[in-house]
């Protein structure tokens, strides 16, 4: 019968040997034995049982719902049906990343019989590219700093509606508008717009930039090279220079 050490465990499954050791102290992985010179050593079931464990954190189960599932008098049927969901999940990722794979195939095929399709298309894709990443966390950070003014908001409606004081609302709305100001003029000083007639990369004016029509990714602006009017891709214009 087959006889794994700590590290071999680890190894087997892609983990560290200080995970496999806090499983352990968990009480979720016990060895099976103890070798005569204090080692653990596990068994093939043990083996089966640590992919199991491994397979529901990549779940983001926590350790306690893990523990108590593995607790269950049939763990296997609850496993089954987690299996199941996750593979459905999975199927469907592929089925949309064939469906989007299949759409750049199409875009790719008609853009390369156009004359319009240049090297300054390219490289406004590449840009692009290397732009999602910042923008991205600058998003987040604006969302993170929006909690507190949103958590004043609900507090001052609140306090409004069952105290009958309203003085709390009025301090809501003038930290809004500073939050508002002071969040607008940081995000249009850190984002600039590529034109997709002249490729010109270029920054608008705050207010017609505030005001024009917008999606996630590009902004309806006229472009200070050429003059066109319409959608520009937005991307990450470095430190508001």
């Amino acid at each position: 019968m087959s006889r794994y050490t700590t590290g071999e465990m680890a190894k087997s499954c892609g983990v560290t040997v200080r995970t496999v050791q806090y499983y352990d102290a968990r009480g979720i992985l016990i060895p099976s034995e103890l070798s005569e010179g204090g080692r653990r050593l596990y068994s093939e079931d043990d083996l089966k049982r640590l992919k199991v464990i491994c397979f529901l954190r990549e779940l983001d189960l926590p350790i306690d719902a893990i523990s108590q599932i593995l607790k269950e008098e049939h763990p296997e049927k609850v496993i089954y049906l987690l299996i199941e969901q996750q593979e459905k999940v999975l199927s469907d990722e592929i089925a949309d990343k064939e469906e989007k794979l299949q759409k750049l195939r199409e875009l790719k095929s008609g853009l390369r019989n156009r004359a319009a399709f240049s090297l300054e298309s390219i490289g406004d894709i590449a840009v692009i590219m290397e732009s999602r990443k910042k923008l991205k966390g600058m998003r987040w950070m604006m969302i993170l700093t929006g909690i507190p003014v949103t958590g004043l908001q609900w507090f001052a409606v609140i306090f409004w509606i069952v105290k009958g004081i309203w003085w709390p609302f009025v301090v809501w709305v003038l930290v809004a508008a500073v939050w508002g100001t002071l969040v607008s003029r940081y995000y249009f000083n850190h984002v600039k717009y590529i034109c997709p007639e002249c490729h010109e990369v270029f920054r608008p004016l705050l207010k017609e930039a505030f005001w024009a029509n917008h999606t996630p990714t590009t902004r309806k602006l006229t472009c200070t090279a050429c003059g066109r009017k319409g959608f520009c891709v937005e991307i990450w214009g470095g430190d508001g220079k």
